[in-house]
């Protein structure tokens, strides 16, 4: 068998440097372009990336890599994980994706614990599992000709089961690995990867019975390429031994996360000892000392992960102080520390270890209590007099392409641009009172995003121009960078909250976004602890609730759709981090009166397994997606005790909600949740639909909200 090559990544960033995969998606998705023009977009991508590894003097080549919307999706229409709904559709796996008018998406939530959201396989009695290999295959052959061998990587199939809720299928979905590992065998791939990070978890003994069946079959299979099996975002503790003991070639471990080093004689061991996860450069030699730490027969240098949770290069960003960049290291930059690794690794140099000084530790004294709910809501009932089943959205408005001109338009005079935000705020205050809400937002214009944009107004950030990032699909982010300390110099959202109210008589809310959401979207200094990152991050937004509390604005919404993607993937760090990541929140709260009404949202992360946390944040009202995840939050939320307004329009689908289908989850949410509690809302903030989507499906949202509160 082929030695394994002295260096590779996990997998690389596909969005294209320059959003490129966002525009085709999107003109393929508005009918201004064809299949064909899309696919054309995805081949020249993915040939643009092997060029780039090459010419940084990468060895081993990844594919397969590559998705127009998502891997886990991929592995589905893979193994053909189809479900029979969707497959008379025009474009089954986008309707799969983002739904249709008439079929409703499948559900989407965080991959592990990071911002990436993947498609959630569904797989029920009647699924039938077979072989579609054109994927990986015609990627193999691509890059061939043009001159390179790659290793294919999939979704290992351990972890697409678990993902799926449905490991009992393992005999049957090896079936297709097996024929998959022979089909690539046939075409001369020489490694194959799969991906199976949902090892580093706690695993079941039952579990790891799986694991261990799967390699040992897959690894005694007669015709197949070596076997990579990658592990990252953390230790693969117990499962190590499991896969030591079949017969693969090579396993991959994250030391950047894991910690334990790997003893694996006989074994390739793939070490990840650059993050693919953070921006931060690589010591050279610590990451030497975890390699020439590992017992092996082979050790290959690596990425800890995909490099997809990071932007494409540092080069472009021209506009950071220089004392940042040199701290930095994107995509490209991480290539180059993989590859000059692996030439000190076989030189075995030793460079020299370097010397941080340690920052200065701010106190973080324990933050006040609220008064207890029940006398909250007391007043707050009083002051705000809102109807039952009262019906607000999220925060965010869509953005027109106007407004977004305007913001990237540097020459454009600030009055002008302001004047813009100005109107847009007014359109959405008028729709909404036209609608009939009774809790309105201002639609937020005014920002980019919901995390950049306090990072642009506090101290101790900075942000780049082209630092992309998918969060899914079509949607990118650009996480700010959180390298110093952090401080607020001024009100940021007040004058904007303070203009909405000043139109309308209803209440307007005042938006925030999080203490931890905001560390958890951002790349974070690594040289303090991260609940001391978060509390100085806490203390800056009490600052602005206090102020937008001053100026009149009497419900204050603070988001935290982050708080489960932190969540350790193992339980023993788990109380920890809700502990710390709790009480950021009431401390960032805490400083609110008892009449103003502090409401917080999350979403599309399984916030169903982290319902004491939420509780614990005492927020008067949470807001949560519950539409595009089958209402299964509803099953927990019997004895909740605050305001809760469970999603009953899914966002991340183009198709209108029907009145009846928002009057059904409203009733199941009322067989739970008592009618004073209840409030009613969408999933998410309405920033990627259409203003004619939107008016049509909160136009449905409010009539089934009248009509419920008239049959009481």
């Amino acid at each position: 068998m082929t030695s394994f090559p002295s260096s590779t990544v996990l997998g690389y960033p596909r969005i294209g440097p320059n959003r490129e995969l966002k525009r085709a998606l999107e003109a393929y998705w508005d009918g201004r372009t064809g299949r064909a023009e899309l696919e054309r977009v995805g081949a020249d991508l993915r040939e643009r990336t092997w060029r780039r590894l090459a010419e940084l003097g990468l060895e081993g080549l990844p594919s397969n890599t590559f998705s127009l919307y998502d891997q886990v999706l991929d592995t589905a229409v893979l193994l053909g994980a189809v479900p029979e709904r969707y497959r008379d559709a025009e474009d089954p796996y986008f309707a799969m994706a983002r739904g249709t008018r008439d079929l409703a998406p499948l559900r989407m939530t965080k991959w592990f614990d990071t911002n990436y959201h993947y498609i959630v396989p569904e797989i029920g009695p009647g699924t039938v599992f077979k072989l579609d290999a054109a994927k990986p295959l015609d990627e193999v052959r691509q890059a061939r000709a043009l001159g390179f061998e790659t290793r294919p990587v999939v979704v290992g199939p351990v972890t697409f089961l678990l993902l799926a809720g449905a490991l009992d299928r393992l005999d049957e979905v090896l079936d297709c690995y097996e024929e998959l590992l022979s089909a690539l065998a046939a075409e001369g791939v020489a490694w194959a990867q799969l991906d199976e990070p949902a090892l580093v978890g706690d695993r079941t003994p039952a579990e790891l019975a799986a694991v261990r069946a799967a390699y040992d079959r897959l690894g005694s299979a007669a015709a197949r390429p070596g076997l990579l099996v990658a592990s990252y975002f953390g230790d693969l503790g117990e499962a190590l031994p499991v896969l030591a003991a079949t017969p693969v070639e090579a396993i991959g471990v994250d030391l950047v996360r894991g910690g334990r080093v790997p003893v694996l004689p006989g074994k390739t061991v793939v070490a990840g000892v650059v993050s693919g996860r953070d921006v931060w450069r690589t010591a050279p030699a610590g990451a030497l000392e975890a390699l020439r730490a590992v017992r092996a027969e082979r050790v290959v240098v690596s990425t800890s992960c995909s490099l997809q949770h990071v932007p494409y290069t540092v080069a472009v960003e021209d506009e950071l102080a220089p004392e940042l960049r040199e701290r930095l290291a994107f995509a490209e930059e991480k290539v180059a520390e993989v590859v000059t690794l692996a030439r000190l690794f076989a030189e075995g140099a030793t460079p020299a270890a370097e010397k941080k000084a340690a920052p200065p530790r701010r106190e973080s004294a324990a933050p006040p209590a609220r008064s207890p709910y029940p006398v909250r809501a007391r007043a707050q009932a009083e002051h705000l007099g809102l109807p039952p089943l009262p019906v607000t959205t999220i925060g965010s408005f869509p953005q027109t392409g106007e407004l977004r001109a305007a913001r990237a338009d540097r020459t454009l005079p600030v009055a002008d641009y302001e004047a813009l935000v100005e109107k847009e705020i007014e359109r959405a205050i008028r729709l909404q009172e036209r609608l009939g809400l009774d809790v309105l937002v201002h639609g937020e214009p005014e920002r980019n995003d919901m995390v950049q944009y306090f990072a642009e107004h506090l101290d101790g950030f900075a942000v780049t121009r082209h630092g992309w990032v998918q969060s899914y699909g079509s949607r990118c982010t650009r996480p700010p960078l959180l390298h110093g300390d952090v401080r607020r110099p001024a009100p940021i959202t007040v004058r904007w909250a303070g203009y909405a109210q000043s139109l309308t008589g209803k209440p307007v809310k005042g938006m925030l976004t999080g203490p931890v959401t905001i560390v958890a979207w951002s790349f974070v200094r690594d040289d303090l602890p991260l609940r001391e990152v978060t509390w100085q991050v806490a203390d800056a937004i009490a600052e602005e609730v206090r102020d937008l509390e001053a100026a009149g604005i009497s419900v204050i919404q603070v988001d935290e759709p982050a708080l489960r993607e932190l969540l350790p993937l193992r339980a023993s760090g788990q109380a920890d981090y809700l502990e710390w990541a709790v009480a950021a929140y009431r401390r960032a709260t805490c400083v609110a009166a008892d009449r103003t009404q502090i409401h917080t949202h999350l979403c599309y992360s399984d916030a169903d397994q982290i319902l004491a946390a939420i509780d614990g944040l005492d927020a008067d009202v949470t807001t949560i997606e519950s539409a595009r995840s089958g209402a299964r939050i509803l099953g927990g939320v019997g004895g909740y005790s605050r305001g809760l307004g469970p999603g009953v329009y899914d966002i991340h689908s183009p198709r209108v909600p029907a009145e009846d289908e928002v009057a059904a989850l409203l009733r199941a949410a009322l067989e739970v949740l008592p009618a004073e509690r209840l409030w009613v809302n969408p999933d998410c903030g309405l920033k990627t639909r259409t203003y004619e989507q939107v008016e049509a499906s909160l136009a449905n949202v409010v009539s089934a909200a009248r009509a419920l509160r008239r049959t009481g």
